[in-house]
């Protein structure tokens, strides 16, 4: 009809609650963290820990001032002991420590670089060719009087050896003077069919051998090395 204007319906709009929207908005940035967090990007803050992300190393706990062998780094830990009941440095200047200086050279010893060995105080000192005592420390000798006093010098070595009798072993053998049965000589403790140390530690000093002169491993293998074929080696009463 003219003049009147025509009817449009209008459209209902449901409006959509504020509620809403904010839960939508809430539910997307949860979305974004999430696969963010899984990507590496950014990881919440720890809580009780503000500041400091997950992603980012945990600080180290102090170094403790112990070596990784379990000896102090300022050397003022004790070596440990070894396997066959040594000690674990074998470099020792000496195996006599204690409160005490060790006896120096015995006077009328020679000259120059030398094994001595006193028969009375079952002691030896390793002096260098400056008359400087290297190491002293206390041995086993013969028990009976199969070695006479006097000036000797190294003949024969050998890193293994067998007793005349063939019941024990020894090691670091360096022979100077001959025997009735075997040649004399230093070496270690000797060690039975067992695999058993013949004598104890604290028993060096006392004559128990047949005739040898024994030590303690780390002083052995200090006698093996400073005396090669030809040193010098002096026995006194």
């Amino acid at each position: 009809m003219t003049g009147m204007s025509a009817h449009v319906p209008r459209h209902r709009y449901r409006r959509r609650p504020r509620g809403r929207i904010a839960a939508g908005l809430a539910a997307a940035a949860v979305t974004i963290v999430t696969v963010s967090a899984a990507a590496g990007v950014w990881s919440p803050v720890a809580l009780g820990e503000p500041g400091r992300r997950l992603d980012t190393p945990p600080v180290p706990p102090q170094q403790s001032a112990t070596a990784e062998d379990g000896s102090a780094e300022d050397g003022s830990a004790e070596a440990g002991a070894g396997a066959d009941g040594g000690a674990a440095d074998e470099s020792a200047a000496s195996t006599d420590e204690g409160p005490t200086q060790p006896p120096g050279v015995p006077a009328k010893s020679g000259h120059g670089k030398r094994v001595v060995f006193d028969i009375s105080d079952q002691r030896v000192w390793l002096v260098d060719a400056d008359g400087e005592v290297v190491r002293t420390y206390l041995v086993s000798g013969g028990r009976h009087d199969n070695l006479d006093p006097g000036h000797y010098e190294v003949f024969s070595r050998s890193k293994d050896a067998v007793s005349y009798n063939h019941r024990e072993t020894m090691r670091f053998m360096v022979r100077f003077a001959s025997g009735q049965r075997a040649a004399i000589g230093f070496h270690d403790i000797p060690l039975d069919l067992k695999g058993h140390q013949v004598q104890t530690r604290d028993e060096l000093g006392t004559p128990l051998s047949a005739g040898c002169i024994r030590q303690w491993k780390p002083d052995a293998k200090a006698l093996w090395n400073f005396a090669p074929v030809g040193t010098p080696v002096v026995v006194l009463a």
